[in-house]
C-alpha cells in the first residue's frame, strides 16, 4: 500500500544515509522498524477492565430477545 508520511528532515536524511550504507531501500528500513516497534509494544497492551456487579444469581440468555427485555423491565 502506498502512503504519505511527514517526517522531520533530519530523520529522513538519516534514513536515506542508512539505506545507502546497508544497500537497502528506505521502504524496507521503515517497514522493518515499524514491524519491530509494533511487535515490541503488542504485549504491553491490556484489555480494559470492565465493570462488574452482583446479579444475585440472576441469569438471562442474551440470544433470547424477549428474555433480555423482561430482565431489563425487572431491573427498572
Amino acid at each position: 500500500m502506498k502512503t504519505t508520511m511527514n517526517l522531520p528532515d533530519a530523520l529522513m536524511a538519516e534514513l536515506k544515509r542508512r539505506a545507502r550504507a546497508e544497500n537497502r531501500t528506505v521502504t524496507s528500513i521503515v517497514e522493518e522498524s515499524l514491524r519491530a516497534h509494533l511487535e515490541s509494544h503488542h504485549e504491553q497492551w491490556h484489555a480494559p477492565i470492565l465493570p462488574t456487579w452482583n446479579s444475585g444469581g440472576y441469569r438471562v440468555d442474551l440470544d433470547d430477545k424477549d428474555a433480555v427485555l423482561d430482565a431489563m423491565d425487572d431491573v427498572r
